[in-house]
């Protein structure tokens, strides 16, 4: 077992092409303990205040990571990272339910805490986590809980169709949105992979191949960062753009 994980991170955002506000957040960070801790989150509501949203689950859940010492194993990690995403849905439903102008205001969120040779991933929404596994093939983590992945999922329409679907943005899972959050969470064996978190408006925009051979160059992690979000925009930038990504040093 890794008794100190290191490695290097970076991240950004972007507004894209076609949005005139940025609801996305993103952020990487480590604790003393060498755990690291990956976000993604894509605001949702517009007018009703999506970036607010997006910015009270990533503070929410930074803020009890940077005041944890560590954990023990991965039953207390798992616990906390249960507990701290259902807090961060409450902390959003509340102001929403406080002023009429976020009514209806809610976040997607990817989020990943590596402790050692263990990732916990907790997913709510389409917001997306990938492996670069042995360095060559991207695996997507996170499951959608979109309309359009439950439709493929079930054999209703292929995979052709699900890129053009015009309910391709429909959520069927969003935090925030109810007094009581609905999290999909898994436990990974963590064997050094590089690790990408991102919104749809990479996905959509940059094809798996694209993404994965940025992933395999040999710039700094901080222009492949701006590589992702230069392709997306070049495709079309038909939405926020949010990318965080981590190398493991062995």
């Amino acid at each position: 077992m890794k008794k100190y994980l290191t490695g290097r991170f970076s991240y950004q955002t972007d507004v894209g092409k076609v949005r005139l506000t940025n609801e996305d957040q993103a952020i990487a960070l480590t604790n003393a303990s060498g755990n690291v801790l990956l976000i993604v989150c894509d605001g949702m509501g517009g007018q009703k205040k999506g970036d607010l949203a997006s910015s009270l689950a990533v503070h929410t859940i930074v803020s009890s990571f940077k005041n944890r010492k560590g954990f023990i194993n991965t039953y207390f990690a798992k616990m906390w990272v249960s507990k701290i995403v259902r807090t961060a849905n409450r902390c959003i439903y509340e102001q929403s339910q406080s002023n009429e102008n976020y009514r209806g205001m809610g976040t997607t969120l990817v989020m990943l805490l590596i402790v050692k040779d263990i990732a916990i991933l907790a997913n709510v929404g389409d917001s997306r986590c990938y492996f670069l596994k042995n360095h060559h093939d991207l695996v997507q983590m996170s499951e959608d809980q979109s309309y359009v992945a439950y439709l493929l999922r079930t054999g209703q329409i292929a995979p052709q169709e699900a890129l053009v679907h015009p309910k391709r943005h429909v959520l069927m899972n969003a935090l925030g949105i109810y007094p009581s959050a609905s999290v999909d969470i898994k436990v990974i064996p963590y064997l050094n992979e590089e690790i990408l978190l991102c919104s749809d408006g990479l996905y959509n925009n940059v094809p798996p191949d694209d993404i994965a051979a940025v992933m395999k160059g040999n710039d700094s992690i901080e222009q492949k960062v701006n590589e992702l979000i230069a392709i997306g925009n070049k495709n079309g930038g038909s939405d926020n753009i949010a990318v965080v990504l981590w190398e493991a040093q062995s």
